[in-house]
């Protein structure tokens, strides 16, 4: 049965500024010197966009959050396989405001922000192969 193009539509769009996300931040982490709250920043929201793109598919509801456990748990309860890769995410959630914002917490080391990437391109390349090939970008995200 073919799936909703409204449906797809609004998954793959979710999916595109995950892959984006991901894009830039690469781009960030590269420049000289790194921009690393920058890098860690948009892995968090590259994590967020997908893990959003696969509660669209399935249509589950999700509140507007940066909390990366929240919606882990939401997309295990779906599908009980992307347990540890949302596990591993949810750390990701503190670089939704702490890589944003000044405050007594400081910036993400280049270390952290490599590992924030790399966390990132994780959950997109756990998630995204679980939703429709039609759902999926054509230009694939920078690994």
């Amino acid at each position: 049965m073919p799936h909703d193009p409204a449906l797809i539509a609004e998954t793959r769009g979710w999916l595109e500024k995950a892959r984006d996300d991901l894009e830039a931040s690469r781009r960030c982490l590269e420049d000289s010197p790194a921009l690393c709250a920058v890098t860690a920043f948009l892995a968090q929201q590259a994590a967020e966009k997908v893990l959003k793109a696969f509660l669209t598919f399935h249509q589950k509801d999700f509140e507007k959050t940066h909390n990366l456990d929240e919606l882990g748990q939401q997309c295990v309860a779906v599908d009980g396989s992307l347990a540890g890769i949302a596990g591993r995410a949810a750390p990701l959630t503190r670089y939704a405001v702490e890589a944003r914002y000044p405050g007594p917490w400081g910036n993400p080391s280049e270390a952290d922000a490599k590992e924030a990437l790399d966390l990132a391109r994780q959950v997109y390349n756990a998630v995204a192969p679980l939703l429709p090939a039609e759902a999926r970008p054509t230009r694939l995200a920078a690994g």
